[in-house]
């Protein structure tokens, strides 16, 4: 599907110049600009008038028999698929991620619709009880009934590491739609024209299923303008947003402050620990040592669950891992990051580590200007729990291995380590009575935890947790991926002792849409129902 770009806001159904400044794009891996089209950022006056339309479209969209809601987000799914090619060239120029990483990316997120669309068609989400009024009991107890609704407009921040799985038309945006709510996104400044393309499909599944057009828009900023003014928007009730800690922060902070305050859904920060278990590392340290590698610069390292930490107890398996994976590092060539600002960044990080007189550089990659150097460093404990910085993440193809005297210390650094995405444990049957009386530990630490994988690759399905306690994300009980994740964006609401014509259809006597809820206490049957 040929879809030309024009540089234009999305809203009401229709593509509109924004009213502020203009920007471009960038290709990024020569830095010159693409032109045209020239891209125009929304005003103040272009986000209250998508947030308020938003608002508009909210009743109506909600009430949607589940059936309807759920062929619009197959057709969301559809209608991104069908950009074809046109869509992950545009994406690798703007990005400078490669082909085939992009069309699974692309995979990832049509999965997501489609899995939400299946969830809608459940109703499982919707967690429908049922208690039956209990007169005759002292005291009398009158009919209570439950079930969970969208919680308003959602305002979704497109990340600049994922330009279609988190982005605009993904996870966030998907779940929040599949909840009932609609969706005004914010693209993210480095990948716009991929923005417009897969807005223009979702603008046009919401034509073509005859919504409200207020259900989705699509607002361009080059700045934080638009961005400050959607959060703190009254229409706006929740918000998703994948990217820096700062950014994250900024957004709470604006979020709190606002006289009603509203929830903030930030992934922000994680270096997602690999513990390296002795009997793991006797048994196959090399192996270890180049799958790590691999994983650490997979994508020019720019991952939310990249291994920025790799632990281990002190000794010659640990001396032997450390030498395999300088090895592997060295080899690494330059990679292209996804913005200069993300290449500076970077490089300032990686200038930090070199120069901290307590960290060792075990290798660099292969150095070309304007492309991200692959680093490794090596660093005692001791002085990594002195230094709080060492523990921060550094966005990019980078590590530092962290070794520990005895176990007991590498029980100190794990209480002490921030909340992450992810942990994992590299181990053999010999390090099982190690690994279960570590395993509390690392329970409190991270949203996943694996074993003898690494964390790179998120599925997208039911049993998924992508988060985890603050910073990896602002609210641990929460999840951007899976099916979970639609929950950020319902809340509960209870009817009692309300007459049979006045409920919800899925709280009805007789259970007419035949969804699984709970009655009396107990998983309903025809019998107890």
């Amino acid at each position: 599907m040929t879809m030309p770009l024009t540089g234009e806001l999305l809203i009401a159904g229709r593509a509109q110049r924004g009213e502020g400044a203009a920007f471009h794009a960038f290709d990024a891996t020569s830095g010159e600009p693409i032109a045209p089209p020239v891209f125009h950022a929304a005003s103040v006056a272009d986000v209250d008038r998508a947030c308020e339309l938003a608002d508009e479209a909210f009743d109506a969209y909600r009430a949607l028999p589940a059936e309807q809601r759920a062929r619009f987000l197959d057709d969301c799914a559809a209608r991104i698929e069908a950009l074809g090619d046109p869509l992950i060239e545009r994406a690798m120029t703007e990005t400078g991620l490669p082909r085939a990483r992009l069309e699974g990316e692309r995979a990832r997120t049509v999965n997501q619709w489609r899995m939400f669309a299946a969830l809608v068609r459940s109703g499982d989400a919707l967690d429908a009880r049922v208690e039956p009024a209990l007169p005759h009991r002292q005291p009398p107890r009158t009919d209570l009934r439950f079930w969970r609704i969208g919680v308003g407009p959602v305002a979704v921040f497109g990340a600049s590491n994922f330009p279609l799985a988190f982005s605009v038309g993904g996870g966030d945006t998907a779940s929040a739609l599949a909840a009932g709510c609609p969706v005004v996104v914010k693209a993210h400044p480095a990948h716009p024209g991929t923005s417009e393309l897969v807005g223009r499909a979702v603008q046009q599944a919401v034509a073509a299923a005859s919504l409200p057009a207020g259900v989705f828009a699509l607002l361009f900023d080059a700045g934080y303008d638009a961005g400050c003014a959607l959060v703190q928007h009254p229409a706006i009730r929740a918000v998703g947003f994948t990217g820096s800690r700062t950014g994250g922060l900024a957004l709470l902070k604006l979020a709190a402050a606002r006289p009603e305050p509203i929830p903030v859904y930030a992934e922000m920060s994680s270096v997602n620990p690999n513990l390296l278990l002795p009997g793991a590392l006797a048994a196959r340290g090399e192996t270890l040592a180049r799958e790590f590698t691999a994983s650490a610069t997979l994508g020019c390292g720019q991952f939310c669950t990249n291994p920025g930490l790799m632990l281990g107890l002190t000794g010659a398996t640990f001396d032997a891992f450390a030498a395999y994976a300088a090895r592997e590092f060295s080899a690494v060539p330059a990679g292209v990051m996804l913005t200069a600002g993300i290449l500076h960044a970077y490089e300032r990080g990686v200038e930090r580590l070199s120069q901290h007189p307590q960290v060792t550089t075990l290798a660099r990659g292969a150095a070309v200007s304007g492309r991200a150097q692959a680093a490794l460093w090596r660093v005692r404990a001791n002085s990594f729990l002195t230094d709080p910085s060492l523990g921060e993440e550094v966005f990019g193809p980078s590590s530092m291995l962290v070794e520990c005297a005895d176990e007991a210390e590498l029980r100190v650094v794990l209480r002490k380590l921030e909340g992450q995405l992810t942990v994992t444990l590299h181990m053999d049957p010999a390090d099982a009575e190690l690994a279960h009386s570590l395993l509390p530990l690392i329970e409190r630490k991270a949203g996943r935890l694996l074993v003898n994988g690494f964390p790179t690759g998120v599925e997208v399905c039911d049993a998924m947790v992508h988060g985890g306690p603050f910073p990896a994300t602002s609210d641990s009980r929460s999840t951007s991926v899976g099916t979970a994740a639609i929950e950020r964006f319902l809340r509960p609401v209870c009817y009692q002792n309300f007459a049979e014509d006045l409920l919800p259809e899925a709280l009805r006597d007789g259970n007419p849409l035949n969804l699984r809820r709970r009655f009396a206490g107990r998983p309903e049957t025809k019998e107890t129902g």
